[in-house]
């Protein structure tokens, strides 16, 4: 259910340019901790908001803020690590909206024309003999349109001598496959493959030539300012050194004013500025006192956490272990979570098939089907174990135990089939058909439409 909040907005003039700052109930605050607060940056009423205004303007023409705090710091940050298939297909279904499914296709044809490694892999760093070697893979990219003009470079940071030596090599994260980076060869063969293809082989070379390339570098700057008792945030950053983005592409700057995201929790988010806007708010320092232009409402709302896509499901599906409490199970899961690179994205378009999940190809969402909701509710009703990841992670520590001769596939065996027998006959037993009806009743209320629509289609047929 939606909830709405009412924030509470600054607008600050500095040299022709206008900021904005978010109210926050810190200590000193009038509302610290009061119940009237949604969070301490809103409140649950509109009402309350109207009345922090107006007492904020009491008594001040024109209104001024004054500086009590400015903290100014630079921020770097690093190439990220090189594909794997997981990394890959979610990074093809944000940009490309296309199914892990589709990805892997591409990337396995890509692969058989020579252009990339070998694709079902779950490492994401390269192994000491591969990195020995680099400059073949870099001298084959040279020859490549798009890649060429980061030569120059790479050459003159000269981070390929020493790569052995970095973050992106790792021969204990390598269990078969090393991570997905092109070969250098097989560029002809480019000309034979579809524009998606080529836009997935690109993806792949520019997070390659990433590595390169020193981190970015950003400048940010944290402002507090003060109105009678209460406070105002601030964040801001400006892009000082383009480092690696030069290659992967610089983000999108944050749009937003104040840099806050649905929730109204703006605490890690920064606004992107141009280098003059920067430059007045680097100018600022504690005690100015600067004229506030208005001081508004922003209503927000409540939002659910956002729907799985094909992409985020994946890679959910590769670290399904971090849903395991216990220590021990989830280091016994760790890295192979639901599926392998190899199966991944077959079992979600299984899934699709039989239809207990839909999939939105426009948009790569995921939700379920009344069917695959009531599929959920039978085995939760009858083998709720089955559910939950811990059971696939002590049957894998069991089948470790038999790689290690501490126990006999035998005795595995004989609690596998205890397990399977004993919940069977459980199932047998259960009697539990109403319950499950009301559990149908509940879930198919809100697939109505869908429902109506398949009816009257059948009357037709």
């Amino acid at each position: 259910v939606k909830t709405p909040f009412y924030r509470v907005i600054e607008s600050v003039n500095v040299d022709g340019h206008t900021f904005t700052g978010e109210w926050r109930a810190v200590k000193g605050s009038a509302y610290f901790e009061s119940p009237k607060l949604y969070k301490e940056n809103g409140f649950k009423e509109k009402e309350e908001a109207q009345k922090l205004i107006a007492v904020l303007k009491e008594g001040t023409s024109p209104l001024t803020c004054r500086i009590v705090s400015i903290e100014k710091k630079k921020e770097k940050k690093n190439p990220p690590l090189l594909f794997n298939l997981a990394e890959l297909q979610n990074e093809c279904s944000k940009r490309f909206k296309i199914s892990p499914d589709e990805t892997l296709r591409i990337v396995q044809e890509l692969y058989e024309k020579k252009l990339v490694t070998y694709p079902r892999t779950d490492a994401r760093v390269l192994s000491t003999a591969v990195s020995k070697e680099i400059t073949k893979n870099l001298n084959g990219l040279s020859k490549y349109q798009m890649a060429a003009p980061y030569m120059q470079d790479i050459l003159h940071y000269g981070v390929y001598k020493n790569l052995a030596k970095t973050r992106y090599v790792n021969d204990k994260q390598i269990t078969d496959h090393y991570a997905i980076i092109p070969t250098g060869q097989g560029l002809s063969a480019l000309n034979s493959v579809s524009a998606t293809a080529h836009h997935v082989y690109d993806v792949i070379v520019r997070r390659f030539l990433s590595i390169f390339y020193p981190p970015a570098v950003y400048q940010k700057v944290a402002l507090v300012t003060q109105i009678g008792k209460e406070q105002f945030f601030s964040n801001f950053r400006v892009l000082a050194e383009e480092g690696y983005l030069k290659v992967a592409g610089v983000p999108a700057p944050k749009k937003n004013a104040n840099g806050n995201d649905a929730e109204g929790d703006g605490s890690d988010n920064n606004v992107d500025l141009d280098a003059a806007f920067f430059a007045s708010i680097q100018k600022l320092k504690k005690g100015d006192i600067l004229d506030v232009k208005s001081l508004d409402i922003k209503e927000g709302e409540t939002s659910p956490p956002k729907r799985y896509n094909s992409g985020s499901m994946i890679l959910a599906m590769e670290n399904a272990g971090q849903l395991i409490e216990d220590e021990e199970l989830r280091a016994q899961i760790k890295g192979s979570g639901i599926g392998t690179s190899a199966t991944r994205a077959e079992i979600l378009k299984k899934l699709f098939n039989i239809k207990y999940l839909a999939l939105n190809k426009k948009t790569q969402v995921i939700t379920p089907t009344l069917l695959g909701e009531m599929i959920y509710d039978v085995v939760l009703n009858s083998i709720r174990s089955l559910l939950n990841p811990e059971l696939t992670a002590s049957w894998e520590k069991g089948l470790n135990y038999v790689a290690e001769g501490e126990i006999t596939s035998d005795e595995y065996m004989t609690k596998l089939d205890h397990f399977i027998v004993s919940r069977t006959n459980g199932v047998l037993g259960l009697n539990n058909q109403y319950q499950l009806r009301s559990c149908y009743e509940r879930a198919a209320a809100f697939y109505k439409k869908e429902t109506k629509g398949r009816a009257s289609k059948g009357k037709k047929e």
